[in-house]
């Protein structure tokens, strides 16, 4: 048995994507079968697994396969052939969902690319409400909340999430075409009122800082 027969083995019975460290740690906990049967890969590194990655990716593209070897961002995961969507989309004959409006698209690339973001900024920059498209965004899944901004009135701070990623084929947020310029380019900002309810938030309390141009401040974020 070779690395990448095990490798594929792992990656063909996975239900989700495994990284190079899940699929090692994998492979060093199995079972020897008995003293003449060791686990001969119970040393392998993640080096080695990255190297039977690329070669199985490699000779899947070579023998022209129906799936392929793709890297996500939560790992490896072996998928179909985009050639042969038409036909393996007969298997899933269910609703597919509502692809996205223009303003959504322009209210989730500005997230992406600015976020933390509060929603009057998103706004600044379209000059539109988008209380509906940024609903549609949250119940697809590809924005969530990321805590509020230190700002009067904290205002609550959207980001993307990992179905983001998954959902454009991205592994990170850095593979955002032209990302470096687009988040540090001027955009508009909503205009920041006098400190609102600083007088029933108690003795004590901090002030709020002032956000820099283009992206609200971002408070600790909260998980989901």
């Amino acid at each position: 048995m070779t690395l990448p027969r095990v490798i594929e083995a792992l990656l063909f019975s996975a239900q989700k994507p495994l990284s190079t460290k899940e699929i090692a740690e994998v492979i060093k906990r199995a079972e020897e079968t008995d003293d003449f049967s060791p686990n001969e890969f119970a040393k392998v590194k993640e080096a080695e697994i990255a190297a039977a990655l690329e070669q199985l990716k490699a000779e899947y593209i070579a023998h022209e396969h129906a799936f392929q070897l793709v890297e996500k961002a939560q790992g490896w995961q072996l998928a179909s052939d985009p050639a042969c969507v038409r036909w393996v989309r007969g298997l899933f004959p269910g609703p597919k969902p509502a692809r996205l409006t223009g303003p959504a698209l322009e209210t989730l690339a500005i997230i992406a690319y600015r976020q933390p973001i509060i929603r009057a900024d998103v706004e600044a920059v379209r000059g539109v409400n988008i209380d509906t498209v940024l609903q549609t965004l949250l119940e697809r899944g590809l924005v969530r909340i990321a805590g509020r901004a230190e700002i009067p009135g904290r205002p609550l701070l959207y980001e993307t999430t990992q179905f983001f990623l998954d959902h454009f084929g991205l592994r990170t947020l850095d593979e955002l075409p032209n990302v470096e310029e687009l988040r540090t380019r001027h955009l508009p900002v909503a205009p920041r009122g006098p400190v609102a309810g600083v007088a029933d938030a108690g003795p004590g309390s901090p002030t709020p800082a002032t956000p820099g141009a283009g992206s609200a401040t971002p408070a600790t974020a909260t998980g989901d």
